[in-house]
């Protein structure tokens, strides 16, 4: 088991290696670097080569690599392109506000997925079912966009309710947010749901279906005990590897929504730094975002491997 569990640990490693290197190949590819943006119709001649010297951008792109990745290792991401701010100093409030409204929806749509995924499950084909399930599949399909344009015209426009957008900056303390991100929280909360909710209804409806849970209940299992005891433990265990991808696009993957609400959050950090062609920022955003996605996936697998027995067992025979 332990075996299995470090060498999960080093394949998220050497992955977060791997996606380290595209990144900053990927901006090493794009024309241009940070002193062509700075400069615009000065880069160059010598004032273009004095800007690459003074920022380090000369060196062998290896060198520079390296210590680009030793630097956020420590935390240190080096200065914005414009030389004005540290880049550690620019992400951290906007990770807070990412995480404060990822947290928010989870809080909001979890229970509400596993709720009514559950049930639409044990009503299967009934009024319930079809109705959960149509709203789920409109929640899917409907572009982000378009569900946060309805809510800020309906709840701000017409019924004055709340607030259309966010004004408060980005380092206020987080008892200043509310209550503008409601609509936010809600937008995000219906995305989640919805897809938490279809992944809860199959795993469940599949368990139901099985041979052991057939065999209770002919053997006389009280209905309420299969549910709790055998039908839940097993149903719920696909869904972990969701709620992981879900909390990590939570974190990283809300540009339009934090684009649409004015939210200061790191996806919006990341639409005004391609803007301002700020490439030493977005390859942290990048990164940041990266590391989120392989950490929370790689703990979404070792809860899975030790919330399932099968999984355990094998392990140990491999081991």
């Amino acid at each position: 088991m332990l075996k299995l569990i470090l060498r999960r640990v080093a394949l998220g490693a050497l992955t977060l290696v791997l996606v380290s290197l595209i990144i900053f190949g990927a901006i090493e590819a794009l024309p241009g670097d940070a002193c062509t943006a700075v400069l615009q119709q000065d880069a160059r001649g010598e004032t273009l080569l004095n800007c690459q010297k003074e920022l380090g951008l000369d060196r062998p792109a290896t060198t520079r690599y390296a210590e680009w990745i030793t630097g956020a290792l420590r935390g240190d991401f080096g200065m914005n392109a414009h030389r004005t701010k540290r880049i550690s100093e620019m992400v951290g409030d906007r990770v807070l506000n990412s995480l404060l409204l990822g947290v928010c929806a989870l809080a909001v749509g979890l229970p509400l997925a596993f709720l009514f995924g559950i049930l639409a499950a044990l009503r299967r084909d009934r009024a319930l079912d079809l109705t959960v399930s149509s709203i789920a599949i409109a929640a899917m399909t409907i572009p982000e966009f378009v569900s946060a344009t309805v809510l800020i015209l309906v709840f701000s426009g017409w019924l004055g309710w709340l607030p259309g957008i966010v004004t408060t900056s980005a380092s206020a303390p987080i008892k200043d947010f509310f209550p503008e991100i409601v609509l936010p929280v809600v937008v995000l909360s219906m995305v989640m749901t919805a897809h938490i909710l279809r992944t809860v209804r199959s795993s469940m409806l599949e368990v139901l279906d099985s041979d052991y849970v057939r065999m209770a209940t002919l053997k006389g299992v009280p209905y309420r005990r299969m549910i709790v005891v055998h039908v839940l433990p097993n149903a719920l265990l696909p869904a972990i590897n969701v709620v992981a991808l879900t909390v990590a696009w939570l974190l990283g993957g809300v540009v339009v929504i934090e684009t649409v609400f004015n939210y200061p959050g790191l996806g919006r950090l990341m639409v005004s730094a391609i803007s301002d062609r700020d490439l030493a920022l977005v390859q942290t955003i990048a990164l940041i975002v990266a590391s989120v996605y392989v950490g929370v996936n790689l703990s979404a697998d070792v809860l899975t491997l030790l919330a399932n027995p099968r999984l355990r067992t094998a392990a140990t025979r491999a081991a």
